[in-house]
């Protein structure tokens, strides 16, 4: 399984230097999960920058994966790694998420650099 972080879906949708990096995990819907903490984040930032259609479109490419809900159980958790690792509240969901579904997270948020489950690669200067 893939989990694509929010900031990898923007990188993906202004095809920006890193766009081919998260590519194949996004595109492969089968076997992709999307927290909903990423849909809020990147229909947010379409909204403020392209317009409630394109922010639609966006999720709705989104949602064609399986979404994963806040519970109480992954809230739990997610506090739990944000001590840990003094992870900001949507780092801690996402990371939370992947590891529940065993998935890989596909990263250039710099918060991730080193993390077990972590496929990061830097944002370009």
């Amino acid at each position: 399984m893939n989990l694509v972080d929010s900031c990898g879906w923007l990188e993906y949708f202004a095809d920006a230097a890193n766009a081919d990096f998260f590519a194949a995990a996004i595109e492969d819907t089968d076997q992709l999960i999307v927290p909903s903490i990423c849909l809020y984040e990147v229909f947010k930032r379409v909204l403020q920058q392209r317009g409630e259609q394109d922010a639609l479109r966006a999720v709705a490419l989104m949602q064609q994966a399986t979404v994963i809900e806040i519970d109480g159980r992954l809230a739990l958790s997610a506090a739990r790694l944000s001590t840990d690792y003094k992870l900001p509240m949507a780092d801690s969901l996402i990371l939370a998420s992947g590891r529940m579904q065993n998935a890989t997270i596909w990263t250039q948020d710099s918060h991730f650099e080193g993390l077990a489950g972590v496929r990061y690669i830097s944002k370009p200067a």
